[in-house]
């Protein structure tokens, strides 16, 4: 294998899941169900692309001769995107099913309930982190950095983990705010019991 056939590979991944990633960022922000339900559509075939990519580096690595990086630079988004196949997945499937339970009122405004399960943590940091664990893999893919070189990796790693950490309380910031709001109208239409003077 060349650097060429690891660039396209490691490069495609990245595209695959920065672009899931940003779009998972916007989910919360369709106007009506209908419009969320096509966003998650989308977003479940970007993780279906991006799922493929992972299974295609080691055929292609097997197939093609010669040495190959593209292994070792998928390594690091590979944890991040078994999580959101186990959980995100899961999740983003409840939303596009609540989102079609509007299917014969597709311009319903979205029900804050549904907008607070559109902006998850667990749909959208894993995505993200996978992204950027992606975007982290191309100068490995392009043999810029070698594996394993303590130092570089030392510095990914933080950078890494700042970014998950700073991307995880905006997350669950934005999910709380939106799950107060949703729980706002069962407050106010709670009946009032008169309370007994005996």
């Amino acid at each position: 294998m060349d650097i060429i056939t690891d660039l396209i590979l490691v490069g495609a991944l990245a595209i695959a899941w920065t672009t899931a990633g940003l779009m998972a960022d916007g989910l919360q922000g369709a106007r009506s169900a209908a419009q969320l339900r096509r966003r998650a559509g989308w977003l479940s075939a970007l993780v279906t692309i991006g799922s493929a990519v992972f299974v295609a580096v080691p055929v292609v690595t097997w197939i093609l001769p010669g040495e190959s990086t593209s292994p070792a630079a998928v390594l690091l988004a590979a944890i991040p995107a078994l999580v959101v196949l186990t959980v995100g997945v899961r999740r983003l499937g409840q939303v596009r099913r609540g989102a079609g339970a509007f299917a014969t009122a597709p311009q319903t405004p979205m029900p804050p309930g549904l907008r607070a399960a559109a902006a998850h943590p667990l749909i959208l940091v894993p995505m993200q982190v996978t992204g950027l664990a992606a975007l982290l893999g191309i100068p490995i893919a392009a043999r810029l950095v070698e594996v394993p070189a303590s130092d570089v990796a030392g510095i990914a790693i933080t950078a890494v983990g700042a970014a998950v950490v700073a991307i995880g309380v905006r997350a669950a910031v934005r999910h709380s705010r939106l799950s107060l709001l949703a729980l706002a109208p069962i407050g106010r239409s709670r009946p009032r019991i008169p309370v007994s003077s005996r």
